[in-house]
């Protein structure tokens, strides 16, 4: 349940300004002349109130508002610099920020729903009621920016003019902030009374960084008011903790899908990538990755990058789903990204053109970034998120200290990857005919495998499990991703699933244009099939002939072995793909080591799955339809061919 504009919107409660009137007020009492003049621009009555709250609960010296024109853009800059956020590079167009060594990643612990008494949070978050949370408003933030300029942004959240992007304002004292706005959105000022109206609603995002010191981090926290479509931040720097553009608005997206759209649109944690054949035919795939599991790998493998992280997908009028992403940059991890497996990105990041700001990576002797796992010679010294660095330094453990952080960044504008799209800010999105889902799973799946049905495609987005990475302060072991989307699920996990088998089972999708829906695993190792080495079972650039199988499997072209998780790819295919995609030998054993079935570790996981699901409230019966169904069919296979199942097993079975 969503309750909407219920409730008191606290920054208007804090600030006491609810009229056009009162926001004029405000505006020629704090912005200069020119600044007020530009301020005309934007009219919409709450649009301005928004703003003019924000101010006098922050109390900043002045206000800029951000246009997005070049001398904006060159001003956050250089304040960036002048406030030491960030730091020049000896290349051009390069700076490295770095966050405090305590705060490199979302802190999950510290990051609240602000919820209504009747408001149903998902089990997986973390809820506070409204007026607790108005008292920690009021006290963090009251006059959180005096002695800074407040920067306001106006932004859209995918192509201006699509039906599915949405508006947001970014308001920061973090030129930082600022400038990875300017770099990751689409700076929409001319445009952005126009598409509120339009699209009926914006969303506010209210952040400061304070005095940016360790000690203040206890009180740092990451508030999202879903009634009103705001967000709070504060006492933080890392930008899945303030560019609140990002996670905090695709949260409320997804609330968007879930309540008001439900079975029309869906927000997603996915990249949207095209694979163009020799005769000229590009098929789209859209895919749900955690951070740090590979999306941004899958989306540089494509020949049309359009996004590597969010996706807002619709059925269109033809009977198609369509998808944008809201984002037009990457904020990608860059630990193990190197020439071999991530040529176009390095190509970015190692030679003049581009702008980038790099994130707690090290800065070497010579003012290069490096990084774990680039393929390169390994600096003697440098500095990083941690301070100085040099090669044999161990943590208090005794445990070498890494050459840069695992959740280190950068920031660049898609414009600048040479697979990039123009179909990135095409309103009308690009027709999605593939949807994978994908986890750090070492030991149980195969690298690819089909659903045989919608819903088991929605199983398999539901049924995704990750070694956890980096991207969540103080999160370790092993963990349930579903959709990848569950730490941006706002509301009750039941509502989001309902709203996944409405969607992919609605009548308003063409049968012919039914995406196919998969998973991924790039991560299966050489120990889980019984070898002695943790190490990958295959390369990194073997997922370009994973998802040219799946292209093919869209369109009819390729035939499949049945199984009881879904389809899987036959040996001639794949031999065939292998040679042709990246000129690459493909033994059959290899073969028969990635896409036999471990039954036990499968069934192990299916239980899982139907325990942790058996505890939520409300869940659609199909869910635990499909796990039933599939765990039967893998008992009966294991009665015939043992614990290990082979294709030429699933072949003898289905003849």
């Amino acid at each position: 349940m969503l309750q909407k504009q219920i409730g008191n919107d606290i920054v208007k409660e804090i600030g006491n300004i609810d009229s056009p009137e009162g926001a004029n007020r405000v505006f020629q009492s704090r912005m200069t002349p020119d600044h007020l003049e530009r301020m005309q621009q934007i009219s919409t009555p709450e649009v301005r109130i928004k703003i003019a709250n924000a101010i006098l609960l922050c109390d900043p010296d002045d206000v800029y508002l951000n246009t997005g024109a070049e001398e904006d853009r060159q001003f956050i800059r250089e304040l960036a610099l002048k406030k030491g956020e960030e730091k020049k590079l000896p290349m051009d167009g390069h700076t490295i920020h770095y966050d405090l060594k305590e705060e490199q990643g979302r802190i999950i612990d510290r990051t609240y729903y602000i919820a209504n008494p009747l408001e149903t949070v998902s089990s997986l978050a973390k809820r506070m009621d409204r007026e607790m949370a108005l008292e920690e408003v009021r006290d963090k933030m009251g006059g959180i920016m005096k002695g800074k300029t407040m920067i306001v942004g106006c932004y859209m959240r995918g192509p201006v003019g699509s039906p599915v992007s949405n508006p947001a304002l970014e308001i920061t004292s973090s030129a930082y902030v600022a400038h990875s706005a300017e770099i990751l959105y689409r700076n929409a000022y001319a445009n952005f009374d126009r598409e509120v109206k339009h699209l009926g609603h914006f969303y506010t995002n209210i952040h400061s960084e304070g005095k940016n010191r360790a000690e203040d981090l206890p009180d740092a926290r990451v508030f999202m008011d879903r009634s009103h479509q705001t967000t709070y931040s504060f006492n933080c720097t890392y930008a899945g903790n303030t560019l609140l553009l990002k996670k905090g608005n695709h949260r409320f997206s997804v609330d968007h899908s879930v309540y008001e759209q439900r079975g029309r649109e869906l927000a997603e944690h996915m990249f949207i990538t095209g694979f163009e054949e020799p005769a000229g035919r590009i098929t789209w795939f859209a895919g749900a990755a955690p951070s740090g599991c590979g999306k941004t790998t899958s989306a540089m493998a494509g020949t049309h990058f359009v996004g590597d992280d969010l996706a807002q997908m619709w059925i269109a009028d033809d009977g198609t789903v369509r998808s944008v992403n809201p984002e037009c940059g990457i904020f990608g991890i860059v630990e193990d990204v190197n020439w071999e497996g991530d040529p176009k990105l390095m190509a970015l990041l190692r030679k003049p053109g581009a702008e980038v700001i790099w994130s707690n990576v090290l800065i070497d002797e010579n003012g290069v970034p490096q990084w774990t796992g680039n393929g390169e010679k390994t600096p003697e010294r440098g500095y990083n998120h941690q301070g100085r660095w040099e090669k044999g330094m161990t943590d208090e453990k005794g445990d070498p200290l890494p050459v840069s952080h695992p959740n280190a960044r950068c920031t660049i504008a898609s414009t600048f990857l040479e697979n990039y799209s123009e179909e990135a800010e095409n309103p009308a999105g690009v027709e999605t005919r593939v949807i994978t889902y994908s986890g750090r799973d070492s030991n149980t799946m195969p690298p690819v495998w089909v659903g045989r049905t919608p819903d088991e495609g929605v199983v398999i987005g539901a049924c995704i499990v990750s070694a956890a990475t980096a991207t969540e302060v103080g999160a370790v072991g092993v963990k349930r991703q579903p959709w990848a989307n569950a730490p941006f699920i706002p509301g009750a996990l039941g509502d989001y699933m309902d709203a996944q088998f409405r969607f992919f089972n609605s009548d308003r999708i063409a049968r012919e244009k039914q995406p196919l829906m998969a998973g991924l695993n790039y991560f299966l190792s050489h120990e889980a099939r019984g070898g002695d080495s943790k190490k990958l079972l295959g390369e990194k650039r073997d997922v370009k002939v994973w998802m040219a199988w799946l292209g093919r499997r869209a369109h009819g072209e390729v035939d499949a072995l049945k199984a009881p998780i879904g389809y899987l790819p036959k040996y001639e295919d794949l031999k065939e793909l292998f040679q042709k995609i990246i000129q690459k030998e493909y033994p059959y054993e290899l073969y028969v080591k990635q896409f036999s079935l471990y039954i036990d570790n499968i069934v192990a996981r299916i239980d899982m799955q139907i325990g942790s699901y058996g505890k939520e409230e409300n869940l659609p019966p199909r869910l635990f339809e499909i796990l039933q169904q599939q765990r039967k069919e893998l008992m009966a296979l294991e009665a015939v061919h043992g614990s290990v199942v082979t294709p030429d097993h699933l072949e003898a079975h289905a003849g």
